[in-house]
């Protein structure tokens, strides 16, 4: 598993990753793995991967350079993108759609937070898209990855500050969640700026 956090302050949009990979009981540290990283470039778009490793080498093939970028500007966007994705996952790359009983809809399995200059969105299992307005964690230490962002979101700390804090608290409680961090910071476009006043202006 993995912990990915997302945060939205100030204009900017921040998303951070832990490096550690597990098979089981066994773990695999970026000290052992080339290739640690567990966010993807995808367009103007970071892209950060919880759950099988398998999805990151999937989506760098179906997305990699020289392709068409998809849109991820906006939920509905997004929603379309991954659509269209499971139908390709299943015919070119074999993905089995398990799904139990209580599965409403054939999932994806795909768990992705996204940070572009858009905003910060998080896609789950049955292609349901969120757009986050402060933060946001997934994966296997989650929570306490929102416990310590919650602490320090309302501080000086900046986007990029606050996310890495959440990885660095999962890593620290967390057996399958380890350091070094990676993370990545966009800024907001004038549209996305212009929203997010208008909302703040609208709860005073």
């Amino acid at each position: 598993m993995s912990t990915v956090t997302i945060v939205k302050k100030d204009g900017c949009v921040a998303i951070a990753a832990d490096t550690l990979t597990t098979f089981g009981p066994r773990k695999m540290s970026a000290a052992y793995n080339r290739r640690a990283g567990k966010i993807i470039k995808v367009g103007s778009s970071y892209v950060g991967l919880t759950g099988w490793s398998i999805h990151q080498q999937v989506l760098e093939h179906v997305f990699r350079p020289g392709s068409t970028p998809p849109g991820l500007s906006s939920r509905a966007e997004i929603f379309e993108t991954f659509l269209r994705l499971h139908e390709h996952l299943k015919a070119a790359y074999f993905m089995t759609p398990r799904s139990t009983e209580h599965d409403i809809y054939e999932p994806t399995h795909v768990q992705a937070m996204i940070a572009n200059e858009h905003g910060a969105f998080g896609v789950y299992s049955m292609r349901d898209v969120m757009e986050y307005q402060h933060f946001w964690a997934s994966g296997s230490a989650s929570d306490y990855a929102l416990g310590a962002m919650h602490a320090m979101y309302n501080t000086g700390a900046d986007a990029r500050s606050v996310a890495e804090a959440g990885v660095r608290a999962s890593a620290e409680f967390d057996d399958a969640t380890g350091a070094p961090i990676e993370s990545h910071a966009v800024f907001l476009n004038e549209a996305a700026l212009m929203t997010e006043r208008l909302e703040l202006l609208m709860k005073e």
